[in-house]
């Protein structure tokens, strides 16, 4: 396992190195926010971010992405055959993602590659990709991973770990991709010093996370009590169906498909959707089953803290990065409604 110590000017240094070999993403002052983005031209990364507001699952799952093309061109002989769209998956590194970000990859991953199933772009995109975290200092007020199953420095689902030492960064390779970029890189070996001034940040960031999220009983639940509990129109009282929630967060999978045709040439695209949209679960008969707004607010709880917990049986749909509760334009809390939930009955 390499663990190397750079200056934080020297970090900067080694990433035109890394550039080399990689595709490089990191998160950029972008106005008021941060985001993750390529690190070409003069765009340098902030490691001293608190959290993007959009999460870097878009580098693994991009908002849209062309699956096939096709020509409408009746004089070819290919008209109306689809073929698969070029994609790049040449290898990538994300510097900077937090820990709770990379768990999130980890809860998508079992919807997306699975013994029954391995969508082939997500799969090959995340083996081009080498996940490079940073752990948090400093939570915000609004995270709380360590209640659903994280850690402020966790290290599972990354492949380097940076710890932010303040004047320096110790970085530390967990799988064999980590190492083969440390290996890429020329720090000075950990020395014990660094190795314990590392370990000092985590107890104190932990103890920053007091938010009360309980997920216990949630498995016990019968699953059509819960879906009828009393508390759902409450919940969804202030619900605006703007689909912030499902946007941002980094565990939301859902997409919708399109074919777009201009003149002769058609594309076939996915698209993220949202379950919170009223079009989301519109049949073609023109029956919805969720035409009240209640049923598609109760749809996205049930989903996160139920369904998947059953089917999975691997903790909740959830990261604990708090983007949809500081997000929410009407304030609702899902810390407040996984309560609800596992206390209801």
């Amino acid at each position: 396992m390499t663990e190397k110590v750079f200056t934080k000017e020297e970090w900067m240094g080694t990433l035109e190195t890394l550039k080399e070999s990689y595709k490089l993403l990191g998160p950029v002052k972008d106005g008021d926010f941060h985001t993750f983005m390529p690190l070409d031209g003069n765009k340098k990364p902030d490691f001293g971010y608190e959290n993007t507001r959009h999460s870097p699952k878009t580098v693994i799952y991009p908002e849209s992405e062309r699956m096939f093309e096709y020509s409408l061109d009746e004089t070819k002989d290919d008209a109306h055959i689809l073929k698969e769209s070029p994609k790049d998956y040449s290898p990538s590194a994300v510097l900077g993602i937090r820990p709770c970000d990379a768990q999130a990859f980890q809860i998508v991953k079992r919807n997306f590659d699975n013994p029954e199933y391995q969508d082939p772009w997500w799969t090959q995109h995340f083996a081009a990709t080498t996940l490079v975290g940073l752990g948090c200092n400093m939570p915000c007020a609004t995270c709380f991973c360590t209640r659903v199953g994280g850690d402020p420095f966790r290290e599972a689902g990354l492949d380097v770990l940076l710890f932010d030492l303040g004047d320096r960064f110790l970085t530390k390779a967990i799988t064999e991709k980590g190492e083969a970029l440390l290996e890429k890189t020329a720090g000075n070996p950990a020395d014990d010093g660094a190795l314990a001034a590392a370990e000092d940040l985590k107890q104190p960031a932990r103890d920053k996370i007091t938010a009360t999220v309980p997920t216990d009983q949630l498995k016990e639940k019968v699953t059509n009590e819960l879906f009828d509990a009393p508390f759902w129109e409450e919940v969804a009282f202030a619900c605006l169906n703007c689909g912030t929630c499902t946007y941002l967060c980094p565990t939301c999978w859902c997409f919708d498909i399109q074919d777009e045709v201009q003149g002769n040439q058609g594309d076939r695209i996915r698209n993220w959707d949202s379950c919170m949209f009223p079009l989301f679960s519109l049949h073609g008969s023109g029956h919805n089953p969720r035409d009240n707004k209640f049923q598609r607010v109760r749809q996205r709880f049930m989903h996160k803290l139920k369904y998947y917990v059953d089917k999975y049986q691997n903790g909740v749909q959830c990261s604990g990065c708090g983007r949809c509760v500081r997000y929410c334009p009407v304030n609702i809390d899902i810390r407040e409604v996984c309560k609800l939930m596992n206390e209801f009955g």
